[in-house]
Parts: structure tokens; sequence; C-alpha cells
């Protein structure tokens, strides 16, 4: 059970990361960062039920990392959305992309 969560947490590491690589429009990346972070969380929450499941005793400090790191995410998550936002209104476009010149106007 502990090894379907893992896979799960590398899969949401590898979406993440590859929308944050690949995409060039802010929004989405923000979305893939969200991604990342879930899966990241979700790897820590099962290496901590791992430990507890060997007969340990339970230790609370995965758990507090956890809900601080979702917290923190939350506030950067804001953070980006509102400077994404100055962005729109400073440059008028919504996209990271250069555009190209073209061809057929000048003529």
């Amino acid at each position: 059970m502990i090894s379907i969560f893992g896979i799960c947490a590398a899969c949401l590491v590898g979406i993440g990361l590859y929308g944050i690589i690949v995409d060039p429009h802010p929004l989405r990346k923000l979305l893939a960062f969200n991604i990342l972070g879930g899966g990241i969380f979700l790897f820590f929450g099962a290496v901590a039920r791992r430990g507890a499941a060997a007969g340990m005793a339970a230790d609370p400090v995965p758990q507090a990392l956890i809900i601080t790191g979702i917290v923190v995410a939350f506030s950067a998550t804001a953070l980006g959305i509102m400077i994404f936002l100055k962005f729109l209104e400073q440059s008028g476009k919504a996209s990271l992309r250069e555009e190209e010149p073209q061809e057929g106007a000048d003529s």
C-alpha cells in the first residue's frame, strides 16, 4: 500500500516538473508548481506512514512539516497570482513567450 503512494507521488512530481519546464503560460506554470508540491507532500506522508507502520511511535514532525508546507504553498500561489495579474496589467499579454513578427505583415 505504501508503494502505491510512492508511485503516485513520483507521478505527480514528474507531471509538475514537465509542466514547469515545457509550458510558457504563467498560470499553467503555477498550477504545475502546485502539482509538484502535492507530490512532494504525498511522498513525505508516505515516508512518515512507513515509519509508523514499522512499529515505531508515530512522529508528529513530518505531519507538522506537511501542514506548514501546505500553508506556504497556498501563500506562494496567492503571491504568484498577484504577480501574474500585475504582469498582465503592465504588458497586456498572458504569455512569457516572445511574439514573432509575421512575415506577411510588411508587404
